[in-house]
């Protein structure tokens, strides 16, 4: 049977979820998809994410692939309402895209955004909120904007970000091109914002980054540090990585061209 690939932006809620990626045991979002996509199309469909968030992080927009029957190019719609008609209330599919044969989620993908939420405020202790910023520890403790930001500078560029991540990955190398990189106060003055945006992220690098720069606003240890763990070849002087339930992965950018209706990446 001909199959074309299809690009699903998604949006869930990690609480629940042991991670992206399937595993052995534990519920996961890609295992809750390929069980829908299975019930759709009558047929075992992998469905291979732009990146493996972690237990308890969350996506605003993340690239599942997956190739399913030719006959579902002609009613893309209808693969989007089934979808999210079948998958359970903390996953939504935003959207359903047509792509282009060659396309993979992951290796296509030119840049991926994170955000990290921080919760400064009492409210930050309700139930409503702190499964999805950082709060504990932090209420009521004021964070050096100007450290942050200093610390946000120093990320822009390519650097090796062994220092800024999980121990025992094995990579052809350890370089990531960071485009953006900045603090920001919330909207609702209740604590700050971290994005960054970059070509590719290692395991844990953006937690590791985050909890680092926090302990640098907080003066739990100097601003020169965070040069140096750039330099570093491993990242046992980082600080502990901030937890996973701030993070987001927002979007994943892919070039125009491999959209088969020309639909820009967003």
């Amino acid at each position: 049977m001909t199959s074309r690939p299809f690009l699903a932006v998604v949006q869930y809620d990690g609480g629940q979820f042991v991670g992206w990626q399937r595993q052995a045991a534990g519920r996961t979002v890609q295992g809750e998809m390929e069980s829908v996509l299975q019930r759709i199309t009558d047929r075992r469909i992998v469905v291979t994410g732009a990146g493996r968030t972690d237990t308890g992080v969350h996506a605003l927009g993340q690239g599942a692939g997956f190739s399913a029957p030719e006959r579902w190019a002609d009613d893309v719609q209808g693969l989007h309402r089934a979808l999210n008609a079948l998958l359970p209330k903390d996953i939504w599919v935003e959207r359903v895209t047509e792509m282009q044969p060659g396309f993979h989620p992951r290796k296509s993908a030119t840049a991926r955004r994170y955000r990290y939420v921080i919760g400064t405020d009492r409210a930050a202790e309700s139930p409503f909120r702190r499964r999805f910023e950082w709060s504990h520890g932090l209420i009521g403790r004021p964070l050096d904007a100007d450290a942050l930001a200093t610390c946000a500078r120093t990320l822009i560029g390519e650097h090796d970000f062994r220092g800024f991540a999980a121990a025992g990955q094995v990579k052809p190398h350890y370089r990531c091109r960071v485009a953006l990189a900045e603090w920001a106060p919330r909207a609702d003055g209740a604590g700050m914002t971290f994005t960054i945006e970059a070509d590719r992220f290692l395991h844990h690098m953006v937690r590791f980054l985050v909890g680092t720069m926090v302990d640098i606003a907080l003066g739990r240890r100097p601003a020169s540090d965070f040069p140096r763990l750039l330099a570093a070849t491993d990242n046992r002087a980082a600080s502990p990585p901030a937890p996973p339930q701030g993070l987001y992965l927002v979007c994943v950018r892919y070039p125009a061209d491999l959209y088969a209706g020309g639909v820009a990446s967003s």
